[in-house]
């Protein structure tokens, strides 16, 4: 796999369209891939880790034409524009095959495969997600969609100057598109069509009220309050399409009053306040909410707020490839030029769901990490405000001022913090890792800064909180048997039943809270394979006592 590869751009070796290795099946996939997503380039004559052509390669007019014609005879509703020959500055040639998102169809094999593009792979699609597919078309061309042929000049004008001035200002735009034009500027991030009319995205963003009811799905937004006995007690909507998506979030912002709340704890002699939801985690839910709407099918974005969380729900399922399971890592753009908008406007992380953003504000203050449900119609995110564990926030807090940490290594530290210690299968579940090797690009130096220790091997490795470390911080922090070192679990275990008798595991476990009840399994194997204990009873209700010394 390239380094540069992404949702819009794959890298061939010259070896998959010349000779014995060639491989058109495959390069006719990923064509369906790009054309069932918004499209995307394939560059062919670049080898793997590479980002040149071999200085010496040559590529002949006919490789080309051979390429491009079993390329039309192996897919179906492909729009492949006629690829061309390349002068790399090295010497070397390569060619580059543009492909057409499909509006309408969906892009098919010669042999019936469907595929889509998420991130840098192709992801087969197949049964139930054909109508996800099917659905998610018309989402990808929303935008561009000019149905109310409405004028520029017709427009809210003090909307145009308002976001032509946001984007000039703007430090995530380059020069070269502030220098644009103002027609030009609404041009490229297309608000309006050649033609000067304006998309459904231009009258979202510079739309008068009326014109942006007249959307079939505007952006409609409920906000509820419940009590512990799930009553309402407080509602608010924003159904009148009178503000744009920066202006609807910061009227949410200010009229969220509930989601603003903070709790009191003491830190040492002083106390702090901490909100019940940090700020950033609430601005990016809300942003993702607008950005990864489905804007062809009806629905309001909600917003519910209970005693012990808020959960936001917005119309359509999470994008194809995406799953509860991997949405820290991939990434997949809907609404891509809303998107955009939003990441220009400094509003959100443009490629990214900002679900690493989340993590690390929640976990930095030791709270559980977002529930994600999805189904074919609604997304709904869960954030509880949790119940604060004092002493891993001061060990956070400690880490902080200590040592410079990146994201990913703060969101390993407070995972640790807050379990004292956990399995690296466990950690790489929370991670949505599938890899051990993706595993320590998490840890990154907390093991070589001694802020964590491990111990075991492959699966059983766990991670915990280096005690050296700590014992220098003045934190006064609790022991517990949580990280107790198995030996140590063992002869706890010999003394427990050494004074108690025959006892199973649950009442071992009974006495010995703090320590996992699967540690204290797999020390009675061991200690059984040692003959120092003697199980007695079938599996359910076992019993273990001490062995009789020879």
């Amino acid at each position: 796999m390239n380094p540069l590869e992404n949702s819009k751009i794959e890298y061939k070796s010259l070896k998959k369209v010349t000779g014995k290795t060639a491989d058109f099946n495959s390069l006719a996939e990923t064509c369906v891939c790009f054309a069932n997503a918004q499209g995307g380039e394939i560059i062919v004559g670049i080898e793997d880790e590479h980002s040149e052509p071999p200085k010496d390669q040559k590529i002949d007019a006919s490789i080309l034409n051979k390429t491009l014609s079993r390329l039309r005879d192996l897919t179906d509703a492909v729009g492949i524009m006629n690829p061309e020959i390349i002068n790399h500055v090295n010497g070397g040639e390569y060619f580059k095959i543009i492909i057409y998102p499909t509006t309408r169809t969906i892009a098919t094999t010669s042999s019936g495969k469907v595929f889509i593009r998420v991130t840098d792979k192709c992801i087969p699609v197949s049964g139930e997600e054909l109508t996800n597919l099917a659905a998610e078309k018309n989402a990808f061309q929303w935008e561009l969609v000019s149905i109310g042929k409405i004028k520029l000049e017709d427009a809210d004008m003090h909307q145009v100057i308002y976001f032509i001035g946001e984007i000039q200002q703007s430090k995530f735009v380059s020069d070269f598109i502030k220098e644009k034009s103002n027609e030009e500027i609404l041009e490229f991030y297309q608000l309006i069509n050649q033609d000067g009319y304006l998309t459904n995205l231009g009258v979202v963003w510079l739309g008068k009220a009326n014109q942006r009811a007249r959307l079939s799905y505007p952006i409609t937004v409920q906000y509820i309050v419940y009590n512990e006995l799930e009553e309402k007690i407080r509602k608010k909507n924003w159904h009148f399409h009178i503000h744009n998506p920066k202006e609807l979030l910061i009227e949410i912002e200010k009229e969220a009053i509930e989601l603003n709340y903070s709790t009191e704890i003491s830190s040492g002699l002083f106390r702090k306040q901490l909100r019940n939801y940090p700020k950033e985690v609430i601005r990016e839910l809300l942003i993702n909410a607008i950005a990864h709407k489905r804007y062809t099918i009806s629905g309001d974005i909600f917003i519910e707020v209970y005693p012990d969380k808020m959960q936001i729900t917005n119309p359509g399922g999470l994008p194809l490839g995406i799953t509860a399971e991997n949405i820290l890592h991939e990434r997949h753009r809907r609404n891509p030029h809303l998107i955009q908008t939003l990441h220009d406007l400094g509003l959100m992380e443009g490629e990214g769901s900002g679900y690493d953003l989340i993590y690390e504000k929640l976990v930095r203050e030791i709270k559980p990490l977002p529930v994600i449900e999805s189904t074919i119609n609604k997304t709904s995110v869960s954030v509880y405000s949790g119940v604060v564990d004092k002493e891993a926030l001061e060990i956070l807090d400690y880490v902080s001022q200590h040592y410079q940490l990146s994201q990913k290594e703060y969101i390993v530290l407070g995972l640790v913090a807050s379990e004292k210690k956990i399995l690296s299968t466990q950690l790489s579940y929370k991670l949505q890792l599938t890899t051990e090797d993706r595993l320590r690009s998490w840890l990154g130096t907390l093991l070589e800064k001694s802020i964590l220790t491990s111990r075991g091997i492959k699966k059983g490795t766990e991670y915990l909180l280096n005690p050296a470390l700590f014992s220098q911080s003045k934190l006064n922090i609790a022991p517990t048997l949580k990280t107790i070192d198995k030996e140590q679990l063992k002869h706890l275990i010999i003394e427990y039943l050494k004074y108690n008798g025959e006892r199973s595991k649950q009442d071992i476990h009974k006495h010995i809270q703090d320590v996992e009840i699967n540690d204290i399994q797999k020390c009675l194997y061991v200690l059984t394979d040692e003959s120092v204990l003697i199980p007695l009873g079938g599996r359910k209700n076992r019993t273990y006592k001490l062995a009789k010394k020879k």
